[in-house]
């Protein structure tokens, strides 16, 4: 990607970052990136044949886990279970693969892994088959095999090289390398076009840094797999906050409220989300605490709902949230 293919400036605002350029390049949001093969919606589930098998199966499975689904035409119970598997395949957003062979067109193969019954599913890792099972199974089952799975092989070399260019592309972020945290978030996206945290990662960066209908474009065109994935809902809030702060007003005016009125909490409650817009998490969440130490009833408890709100938009582990999470159980159960 350069900086000229689509730039911006973020006019220093939350992110602080003064006029730097950003550029997001091909993102979901415009359909460029799944325009590689890699990025395609079936390249988590492919039909394979004998003469394929070494390579769609065995060699794959270098790169990440591969189920391979042994069925055939005929088979009742394999109508039931191919739905199942695949929706718990594209639900892991690229952690494993699913490859599928009609035994009746492709016999050797089955007949050489001593596959006497179908459905019959056999998982391989590092070119090897190492779990299975038979008969129908549940989506939710199929799914908690696929965790077991996942969790005995450690992903794959594939799937280790994604968790370490996430959180690269996480720490580009925080430090303020707004183009190779997307470069990083991009690559990922792919490798895995349903990953929910590259995905929600590009969304959280648009959002910030002048591009939010972009950033809602990204949510409204998410795979419906990862719709509703809690990186996805943080960015939603984010955006959220971003359009209540857009019409609250002159943050010296409620400075100015405040000072002449400590239990103005209106204008605190206001100032509250205006600090949140600056990045200043912490001050912000103080001053919503202020709010429920002197009247907990106020506005029906709206500064505890609002701080929930901003704890969603920050994440779980951020260390604001961290942080006045402690504060808010120690005013609850003083």
């Amino acid at each position: 990607m350069t900086n000229n293919d689509n730039p911006f400036a973020t006019g220093g605002g939350a992110g602080g970052y003064g006029n730097q350029t950003v550029d997001f390049g091909a993102t979901p949001a415009n359909g460029a990136a799944n325009s590689s093969p890699a990025a395609a919606p079936g390249a988590l589930i492919k039909d394979t044949t004998t003469a394929d098998f070494q390579t769609d199966v065995v060699a794959e499975s270098r790169n990440q886990p591969v189920l391979i689904d042994f069925w055939a035409p005929w088979c009742g119970p394999c109508k039931q279970l191919t739905p199942a598997l695949e929706a718990a395949v594209q639900k892991a957003g690229g952690k494993v693969k699913l490859v599928k062979m009609n035994i009746d067109e492709h016999p050797a193969i089955p007949g050489q892994m001593g596959i006497q019954s179908i459905p019959a599913v056999l998982a391989f890792v590092d070119g090897q088959p190492v779990d299975g099972f038979m008969g129908a199974q549940s989506e939710s089952q199929v799914e908690a095999f696929i965790d077991k799975l996942v969790k005995q092989s450690g992903g794959g070399a594939q799937g280790a090289a994604i968790e370490q260019a996430l959180a690269q592309a996480t720490e580009a972020a925080a430090a303020g390398d707004v183009n190779g945290a997307a470069q990083l978030f991009t690559m990922v996206l792919q490798q895995e076009p349903e990953n929910a945290a590259a995905y929600g990662g590009i969304a959280a960066l648009m959002a910030d840094h002048g591009q939010p209908e972009r950033a809602r474009d990204m949510l409204d065109q998410a795979p419906e797999s990862i719709r509703e994935a809690p990186e996805l809902a943080a960015v939603r809030t984010k955006l959220e906050l971003a359009e209540k702060v857009a019409q609250i007003g002159d943050p010296a005016a409620l400075e100015a409220r405040l000072a002449g009125n400590e239990d103005d909490h209106d204008a605190r409650f206001d100032l509250a989300q205006i600090l949140n817009a600056r990045g200043e998490r912490d001050a912000a969440a103080d001053h919503l605490l202020a709010i429920m130490k002197a009247d907990r009833e106020w506005r029906e408890d709206g500064a505890r709902t609002e701080l929930l709100k901003f704890f969603e938009a920050w994440g779980q582990t951020d260390p604001a949230t961290v942080k006045a999470r402690r504060k808010l159980s120690s005013l609850l159960f003083r």
